[in-house]
């Protein structure tokens, strides 16, 4: 976007010449994210007692804080959410003469850190474990720094108010109009349009795609034929609790893997890691939707909870460390989705059948390891020598391959021999008709696996299930042949 102009002149006509200082804010400004939030992620990832440590720290002052999370946060500047426009206003400042400061509320560190990736800045300030540089401290020490009115100066928020008041040229990226009026005490005034609102980004961040995942909740029902008023309310509230609590568990681990998702080929467009959502609304959305995900569950009975509960755990233990153990990642992946088919009977009051829970482990570990398969293909063609943020190689691609393969046929198997069991003949008229099932099963499997193998595979089989038109047709004929095998 262009940067927009506003009054750039004194109403008395005289030309004002632009002061030769450009100070610089890092958090929401220079990045489309906040190094706070950042590192405590990071640290957080590293190590669980990290929020404890930090609330301990912060009775000290939030100097103090933003030291802790700095020295136990791992931090790659090369792939943070640099606002391009920014960068291009700085350079064209210096094209012109001018010299830059990096004068930021984050930790020196980070800063130093910062400006020796972009190359940019003459000086460089921050926080330094006593004095955070932010609000009318950071005003004080430019004003002793380069002087009153000696400097221009390009901040985000109303934080800034007390420094833009000392400036000599206002610089704005912001959208607010209540901040656009706080920095026109200058004549001299510009604004950088920051992309759009933030809200399309957090959405996007809940998933709501992989709420596909929950209409396993639904199977039980299906199979035991049971489509009465009451048992469908009790599967639909267990599809909604599923779905907020997972879109909690989602925010914490694109939040937990910010550095890994920005150095993968299609993960880095995710909300959090490019930006497009402000990543200080992650925590308390994340407990939003937890708490009302719970409350749901509460409804549905102390059992569901408890499988919830489950669930919930689970996946925050494979969002901190699980995901990082080869084989064991994957297991717990196929346990995830097979907990929600048991949920789905809990909730109804429906028995989970042996045949279905043998049929969930195995598809599921399948797909899991399509899911790993497809993360190994792109770090071979990327030339990788190891997934970042996972305890593969691409050397294990050839075995992980073998085993989404050989599971997924074994799936196919448990079928079959289902249909041979004397409980079929039970529940459906025209059994015969389910053995169409197979083959389509089986094409179906196979060809997830062909699409890894080559590299067209999304990052979950289950979301490429949804928007292939294959895999659609063939979900298609696999319930005419369950709805003909239902007809007397």
């Amino acid at each position: 976007m262009l940067l927009q102009a506003i009054a750039p002149v004194p109403e008395d006509g005289t030309s004002r010449s632009l002061p030769q200082i450009l100070a610089v804010d890092l958090d929401g400004t220079l990045l489309r994210s906040n190094m706070l939030h950042e590192t405590f992620w990071s640290a957080w990832g590293a190590d669980w007692r990290v929020p404890f440590l930090a609330a301990a720290r912060l009775r000290h002052g939030k100097a103090q804080l933003k030291a802790l999370l700095t020295e136990r946060a791992s931090v790659d500047f090369s792939v943070l959410p640099y606002d391009a426009e920014v960068l291009a206003y700085i350079r064209r400042w210096r094209e012109d003469g001018g010299r830059v400061a990096l004068v930021t509320a984050s930790d020196q560190r980070l800063a130093d850190g910062v400006a020796r990736h972009l190359g940019l800045f003459d000086d460089v300030f921050g926080s330094d474990g006593t004095r955070n540089l932010k609000g009318r401290a950071k005003a004080e020490f430019l004003v002793d720094r380069y002087g009153a009115g000696s400097y221009a100066y390009v901040g985000d928020t109303h934080a800034d108010d007390e420094v833009w008041r000392h400036s000599g040229h206002a610089v704005v990226k912001s959208r607010s109009r209540r901040v656009h009026a706080k920095a026109r005490v200058h004549r001299s005034f510009e604004v950088i349009q920051p992309p759009v609102s933030s809200a399309a980004g957090l959405v996007r961040a809940l998933r709501p795609h992989q709420w596909l995942k929950n209409l396993l909740v639904f199977l039980a029902m299906l199979g035991a034929h049971q489509f009465d008023g009451e048992t469908l309310l009790r599967a639909v509230g267990a599809f909604l609790a599923f779905s907020l609590v997972a879109s909690s568990v989602y925010l914490v681990n694109d939040l937990l893997d910010l550095s890994a998702d920005r150095a993968h080929v299609r993960k880095c467009k995710r909300p959090f890691a490019s930006g497009a959502a402000a990543i200080e609304w992650g925590l308390p959305l994340t407990v939003l939707l937890l708490v009302s995900g719970a409350a749901i569950a509460a409804l549905l009975g102390p059992m569901f909870m408890l499988v919830l509960a489950i669930y919930y755990i689970t996946t925050t233990a494979y969002s901190l460390s699980l995901k990082r153990h080869t084989i064991i990642d994957i297991c717990v992946l196929a346990g995830l989705y097979t907990i929600r088919v048991l949920a789905g009977g809990v909730a109804t009051g429906i028995p989970v059948s042996v045949w279905l829970l043998a049929f969930s482990l195995f598809i599921f570990f399948s797909l899991a390891a399509v899911k790993r398969q497809a993360e190994l293909v792109d770090a071979v063609k990327a030339g990788k020598l190891k997934i970042h943020g996972r305890g593969y190689h691409p050397d294990d691609l050839a075995l992980v391959s073998q085993m989404a393969v050989g599971s997924g046929f074994v799936s196919v198997l448990v079928v079959t021999l289902y249909l041979s069991a004397d409980t079929v003949l039970q529940i459906y008229p025209r059994a015969e008709l389910l053995w169409g099932v197979t083959p389509v099963l089986l094409f179906w499997i196979s060809r997830v696996i062909f699409k890894a193998h080559r590299g067209e595979m999304h990052d979950d089989p289950i979301v490429f299930a949804a928007r292939d038109r294959v895999s659609i047709v063939c979900g298609a004929l696999i319930l005419a042949f369950a709805v003909g095998a239902s007809l007397p």
